[in-house]
């Protein structure tokens, strides 16, 4: 029994990851299959936002993984199947996007956080470094007393 489930584990640790495409989807020339496969993967499925239509369940994801696949077998090109769908969902559809005008938040915006936060750290070090250490307010003649005392009734 522990035979079998050692060879199950095994079996799905070098198992391919699983695909969402379906069989019907299949194109039967592996070439053109393959295209659709590379440009699929580059596509980002507009229900999930961190899948690949490839890798995507959703019913929009099958809807463009076949029309990928329709626009390949009319003939067109990879980079004219990209600009059909770009041109319909916009820039967003694609997994790394351009590096254009309407994009350039999007590719700045960590090194702004991260330019930000260094900067506060900076600032904060700076106001901490130009404070003064607080100094203790002076003992009462009280509280001086009791120390004394405590000094002078030491055990043994």
């Amino acid at each position: 029994m522990r035979r079998i489930a050692l060879a199950l584990f095994l079996l799905l640790l070098v198992s391919p990851a699983a695909r969402a495409v379906q069989p019907d989807e299949i194109l039967r020339d592996p070439v053109l299959e393959q295209r659709a496969r590379d440009i699929s993967a580059g596509l980002r499925c507009l229900v999930c936002q961190n899948q690949s239509i490839d890798d995507s369940d959703a019913p929009l994801a099958r809807d463009l993984r076949i029309l990928v696949r329709e626009r390949l077998t009319a003939g067109d090109d990879d980079k004219a199947v990209v600009a059909f769908v770009v041109a319909r969902y916009g820039d967003f559809v694609l997994l790394r996007p351009p590096f254009n005008a309407h994009t350039l938040m999007l590719w700045a915006a960590p090194f702004l956080i991260l330019l930000a936060g260094a900067g506060f750290v900076w600032r904060r070090g700076r106001q901490r470094a130009g404070e003064e250490p607080a100094t203790p307010a002076p003992l009462t003649e009280e509280e001086r007393q009791r120390v004394d005392s405590l000094l002078r009734d030491e055990p043994e």
